[in-house]
């Protein structure tokens, strides 16, 4: 019984501690034509492009904090939100790399890719707003421990 109370209280203190994207300031990405909000370290830095007038991609980096995000928003092709989810999950899933899926919710998941031995994490979450495709995920050039993906999946869940 006491074994037991003392876990409980252990996983009560751990849900206290806060998430890195909890204890990250918000960040309104209107300024760069997104009109959505994450949670990002005060250090990030953030770069837009335009691709072409087709595509919006927009980076934000901090790697002290180890965060490299990307989003890609364009027109969506269609408004069905498992749609656009399932087309994510099979680019991820076509990759020769790809090994699982570590979690998934309706608008999103972290996923493993498995090189020899060697695991590294992504993720995809995606906004369906307007007419408009907002598609977060990790940067390809930064590998993070699935810690740090877990915690840029928070910072860019949408409430």
């Amino acid at each position: 019984m006491r074994t037991l109370i003392l876990f409980c209280l252990g996983c009560c203190l751990a849900g206290c501690a806060g998430e890195p994207a909890q204890q990250w300031p918000e960040l309104d990405l209107t300024r760069y034509n997104i009109p959505l909000k994450i949670h990002a370290p005060d250090s990030a830095k953030v770069v837009a492009k335009n691709l072409s007038g087709i595509m919006q991609d927009v980076t934000i980096k901090s790697p002290a904090d180890k965060f490299s995000l990307q989003i890609l928003a364009s027109q969506a092709p269609t408004n069905d939100m498992a749609r656009l989810k399932s087309e994510q999950l099979e680019l991820v899933r076509d990759n020769r790399y790809f090994s699982s899926i570590i979690r998934e919710d309706p608008n999103g998941f972290v996923f493993q890719n498995r090189i020899d031995t060697t695991a590294y994490y992504g993720f995809r979450y995606i906004v369906y707003q307007g007419d408009q495709e907002y598609v977060f995920q990790n940067s390809f050039n930064a590998t993070q421990s699935l810690a740090e993906i877990e915690a840029m999946y928070a910072a860019v869940k949408q409430k």
